[in-house]
């Protein structure tokens, strides 16, 4: 049994080992990940002024990872969206975003770009792709992606790749999304 004088000898710091992927649900979760891609996209890399926002956001789907506090979301740590292309059977996934605090886990941004292409994959995709700054191309490829060609984003280096869809099977319900779990340390 734990008394109260046990509590100072505890590990004070709160770690969330669960995280919540799905596509953004509530109002909260929209405002935290569009707050998260602006820390990201314009403090800290400084590809925009004052906001990333576009008119591709009008006709995306915004995913979100959230980190939970006894099974529930509590916060927005990373997002991504989607979005039909030009033409038929074409989706782009962009805007890929992970809080700088939770990048060492390794599995967010995985994840996201596991729920994109698996919910474009269910909505009738047969292309799926992005622009990947260039630091990023091997994680993509790590994940079934081919480089398609060298390009520049917004004065950056970035890729366009194109997925390889048999790796992402279809998410027929983006709202209860995937659970992942934080990684142990032994």
């Amino acid at each position: 049994m734990l008394c109260i004088d046990d509590l100072s000898e505890l590990d004070m710091h709160y770690a969330p080992v669960e995280y919540l992927v799905r596509e953004a649900a509530q109002q909260w979760e929209r405002d935290e990940a569009m707050a998260l891609r602006r820390a990201v996209f314009c403090i800290e890399q400084g590809i925009f002024v004052r906001d990333d926002r576009d008119a591709t956001d009008d006709r995306s789907q915004l995913l979100v990872a959230m980190s939970c506090n006894g099974g529930m979301p509590e916060q927005v740590v990373g997002t991504v969206r989607i979005h039909r292309g030009d033409t038929t059977g074409e989706w782009w996934g962009s805007r890929l975003a992970v809080h700088p605090a939770f990048r060492s886990q390794g599995h967010l941004g995985v994840t996201l770009i596991r729920l994109a292409v698996s919910r474009a994959n269910a909505l009738g995709c047969d292309t799926f792709l992005a622009q990947v700054q260039m630091q990023n191309v091997p994680l993509f490829r790590k994940l079934g992606w081919q480089l398609l060609e060298e390009t520049s984003v917004h004065g950056r280096p970035h890729a366009r790749m194109q997925a390889d869809l048999g790796w992402y099977p279809p998410c027929h319900d983006p709202v209860s999304g995937f659970v992942t779990r934080a990684k142990v340390m032994a």
